[in-house]
């Protein structure tokens, strides 16, 4: 029931029934009083609650933005990169929501409390004024009019009247204050019906805009959340085949410890005892030891495993330094020769003396004598045993794709996790047993659904592929397809994986073109069988495609793998019935620089082994000046030949069997034969005539004049180098290079790039 009315008229009566109406307006006043007073208290804890949220969530914002991914590896997939580029996006998408928050925050202030505040003052606080003036002028009056009542009769007529002309002052004065008191009252019950509710509608409205940015914003995150689920699926799949990967080879690793079976046949690496002589005896001195077969190096690093320790009371070397030397021969030790167990003795060509290494076992030892070529019977090392025996890229191996190919399209496409669900082991087994015999593979009938189930097929498919003796993707490009993978740009990309295909021998690109046109049937009902682009590259990477060597991080390139497979499948009409980009980047593996006088190999003598480095620019300008030179050449030759013939036999043995050979050269490159050089050799004991003779043995070779190029010839740059001397370029692939010329020294041109007039290695240029 709300509040009566206060008529005017009964200010004058005062009534009971009008005191009775006006206390209930003023209990009510009261109660709004206190109600907005808790409302103020409320709004400000409010406010203050905003701002400590905005703060924590500004904390948090930073905390994502400082975070980083350290990816393992060189390179992340776009999957990865996406991943650790997200942080900073949802730090981003959280900040323009703070900034909206302090927003509105800032205007709490003024939008609600400051109104509220105001009303409670200016009305409120007007209308307690009142009820104070009025209450103070009623018990003047009435406390007037109990002194007037009691005036006797006898008093004087003036007397009376002035008494009675005071009274009425009085209650005049009374009259206006109570008619004040109501209308003030009656106006703040009315006020509040707009002043105070107007302040919590701009609150809200406020409040409610910042909700709704919120929601805008989510709606613009909706499709960032879509990708970000998809990339980070793909990489869920991803770990989850690279995490049976490497249970796989950590399965191998234990097989091959507990088989002594040594997985690396190009060298050995291990900890080795060293038997040092020490005044008093012999000292043992554990080495980490690793041999590379291919180069014959020997390389030992001391290992101490308390730092600052000392053996025999001697200080240990340095930890880091290396002692390196070419081995020159390995003999078992006999037992009773040493009091120690597993020994071998070392012999080095540049090292004096023999060294005397312990093995941790009989086993190691073995296995060190072997890689060493050591003076002991041959250990055959067995195979890692493998439950398919290796299938060939023959007719009849295309005979069987083929017919997995139309059996899967022809009742499969719709099964859901086609090709990634398996097949039953031994029926998959039976299928490649029978399917790849000459004698059985004509009965082999795969539109038989009772006989061959489609999981059955497929499976029968990837296992033909990862068991054929080299990969469809070759070895040989294996590093150029991940190299590919890994460029910035998914043009760049798509154009690199394009020329590398087209560098597949043509049986192997043949293949693909047939699995690939393949997979794109497949994905094009992904709505039904689930097999998406994505989903498709995780099971075929790492069919397609693998590292001749099994090691972890060969495992973790899979998802590079997963990369190579999407873009064939997404660019295939370009790829496989388009000739590659000439701009394409060209992704081969880099040829070693040929060696140059001043580039310094191990610690060798470099005067008695290098030849006399000649470097002088061509110039069609200059020929008497070449002219010249050659003589003073020929003087030296043949101060040389008379004097130190002998000598310069000993060095070129050593170069020749120590020296870093020129490089052969790579498909497509400019060989030396197409440019036209001074006869001149490398060796200062060298004639400088066409014939020069091979010092290491009785056999003459001849140092053709090489012919071909005109001066002012151009080349394109294939690959990277940095120059080592101040007589050589440095250049980035694509450079052109301008007044090619052939040099004195073998392997190398002579060019000009921008400016600079210098030596290139011919190998690693294309001439145009």
């Amino acid at each position: 029931m709300g509040l009566p009315a206060l008529e005017f008229t009964e200010c004058g009566l005062d009534s009971p029934q009008f005191r009775e109406r006006l206390k209930s307006h003023e209990v009510e006043l009261d109660r709004t009083s206190k109600a907005i007073k808790n409302i103020i208290k409320d709004g400000k804890a409010l406010l203050a609650a905003f701002k400590n949220v905005s703060q924590a969530t500004r904390r948090f914002c930073q905390s994502l933005d400082t975070f980083k991914f350290e990816c393992i590896g060189d390179t992340s997939t776009d999957n990865e990169a996406g991943i650790a580029g997200s942080l900073k996006e949802f730090a981003k998408l959280l900040g323009n929501v703070e900034d909206e928050r302090e927003r509105m925050i800032a205007n709490v202030s003024d939008v609600l409390i400051t109104p509220l505040e105001k009303f409670r003052k200016e009305q409120i606080g007007a209308a307690k004024e009142q009820r104070k003036r009025f209450e103070k002028q009623s018990d003047k009056y009435y406390c007037m009019l109990d002194k007037h009542l009691g005036l006797s009769a006898k008093k004087k007529e003036a007397h009376l009247l002035e008494a009675d002309s005071q009274l009425n002052t009085e209650r005049q004065m009374y009259i206006e204050a109570s008619l004040q008191y109501v209308v003030k009252v009656q106006e703040v019950h009315e006020c509040k019906k707009f002043e105070f509710v107007e302040p919590l509608v701009a609150f809200l409205q406020g409040l409610f805009t910042f909700y709704h940015q919120g929601y805008e914003m989510a709606k613009e995150f909706g499709p960032y959340k879509r990708i970000m689920q998809s990339n980070i699926q793909q990489t869920r799949s991803s770990f989850e085949s690279t995490r049976q990967e490497v249970e796989l080879l950590l399965q191998k690793l234990k097989a091959s410890l507990r088989d002594h079976v040594c997985l690396d046949q190009h060298g050995k690496q291990g900890y080795l005892c060293v038997q040092e002589k020490r005044h008093f005896g012999t000292a043992s001195v554990k080495h980490y030891c690793m041999f590379d077969k291919a180069t014959r190096l020997f390389r030992m690093v001391p290992y101490d495993p308390k730092p600052g320790g000392r053996l025999n009371g001697l200080v240990p070397t340095t930890p880091g330094e290396t002692d390196c030397f070419r081995l020159k021969s390995c003999i078992r030790r006999k037992t009773d020769s040493i009091e120690k167990r597993f020994c071998f003795d070392v012999e080095g060509v540049d090292r004096a003396g023999v060294m005397t290494f312990q093995a941790p076992s009989e086993d190691e030892r073995r296995l060190w004598m072997e890689v060493m070529d050591g003076k002991e019977p041959v250990y055959t090392l067995p195979q890692l045993s493998s439950s398919c025996e290796q299938t060939e890229l023959n007719d009849l191996g295309f005979s069987f794709i083929t017919k997995c190919i139309e059996a899967v399209e022809a009742r499969g496409l719709a099964t859901q996790g086609l090709y990634r669900i398996v097949g039953v082991s031994s029926k998959v087994q039976r299928l490649l047993t029978v399917a790849i015999d000459e004698k059985t593979s004509s009965d082999v009938d795969l539109n038989d659904a009772q006989e061959w189930d489609v999981k059955t097929i497929t499976s029968a498919l990837k296992t033909y592929l990862r068991n054929l003796p080299e990969p469809l993707m070759t070895y040989n490009l294996y590093r150029s397809f991940i190299q590919a993978a890994k460029l910035e740009h998914q043009e760049t990309r798509g154009k690199a994986v394009h020329a590398l295909v087209y560098q597949l021998p043509d049986s192997h690109r043949e293949m693909l073109n047939l699995i690939i046109q393949h997979l794109i049937t497949v994905s094009n009902q992904s709505k039904s069988n689930l097999m998406t682009v994505a989903n498709l590259g995780v099971v075929f990477g790492p069919t397609l495609m693998r590292a001749e060597e099994e090691t972890v991080a060969a495992i973790l390139d899979l998802k590079f793998h997963n990369i190579v497979v999407e873009i064939m499948i997404e660019n295939y009409e370009k790829i496989f019935h388009l000739p590659p980009d000439p701009d394409a980047p060209l992704l081969l593996p880099q040829p070693n620089v040929p060696h140059r006088p001043g580039r310094q190999q191990g610690s060798f003598n470099l005067k008695l082994r290098r030849p006399l480095a000649i470097y002088n620019p061509v110039s069609p300008a200059n020929d008497q000046g070449s002219e010249q030179i050659q003589a003073e050449v020929n003087e030296k030759v043949d101060a040389a030949a008379q004097g130190g013939m002998s000598d310069s036999s000993d060095s070129i043995s050593s170069r020749s069997s120590n020296a870093t050979p020129v490089p052969a050269t790579p498909p497509g490159a400019s060989t030396i034969s197409d440019l036209t050089i001074p006869a001149l050799c490398e060796d200062s004991t060298f004639p400088a005539s066409g014939e020069i003779t091979d010092l290491t043995s009785d056999t003459t070779q001849t140092c053709s004049p090489i012919s071909g190029v005109a001066q002012g010839k151009q080349a394109h740059a294939r690959y990277a180098c940095e120059a080592e001397h101040d007589t050589e370029l440095s250049f980035m692939p694509g450079d052109l290079f301008t007044n090619v010329l052939p040099s004195r020294e073998p392997g190398w041109l002579e060019a000009t790039l921008g400016t600079r007039r210098g030596l290139i290695p011919e190998n690693y240029v294309d001439l145009l």
